[in-house]
């Protein structure tokens, strides 16, 4: 079987040789071989990497996606985790979509001045109830997500 030299992977994924050294580091993924001083990876490892990237973009810290490979590096993944951030991702979707006609009613306003506008004041005004509203549980989000020693 023939190997990925790092060179080949960094081409493959666009991820750093100095990302795989540290995903090596942390135990994200291993070389099998070496090729002088070159690393060799099996061909899995570009799965991983996209499963690492995937994660990643989710928002999952790199501790959190470590958890998520079981026994001989396979996937386990666990689905409540799964569903939790998919909910968050969906309130920041909601949030964003906010954001964006806020940013819209502002650049298409014919009012003289924004804040004599009552459709945009009702868009701040539900703007800043949401963000309002959110900073306890965000504290709390944080809180549990802080490494206990």
């Amino acid at each position: 079987m023939l190997f990925l030299d790092i060179g080949e992977v960094v081409e493959r994924t666009g991820v750093p040789p100095s990302t795989l050294r540290y995903y090596e580091e942390i135990g994200l993924i291993r070389s099998l071989a070496r090729h002088g001083l070159r690393r060799q990876y099996d061909h899995d490892v570009l799965l991983k990497l996209s499963l690492i990237s995937m994660g990643k973009a989710a928002g999952f810290s790199l501790p959190e996606i470590s958890g998520m490979f079981g026994r001989d590096d396979r996937p386990d993944i666990p689905r409540a985790q799964l569903h939790a951030r998919a909910k968050e991702l969906e309130r920041q979707i909601i949030e964003l979509r906010m954001l964006r006609d806020v940013i819209r009613h502002v650049a298409d306003c014919p009012a003289p001045s924004h804040l004599e506008c009552p459709s945009f004041r009702k868009l701040l005004k539900s703007a800043t109830n949401r963000t309002t509203n959110r900073a306890p549980q965000a504290a709390a989000r944080r809180a549990k997500s802080v490494p206990q020693r």
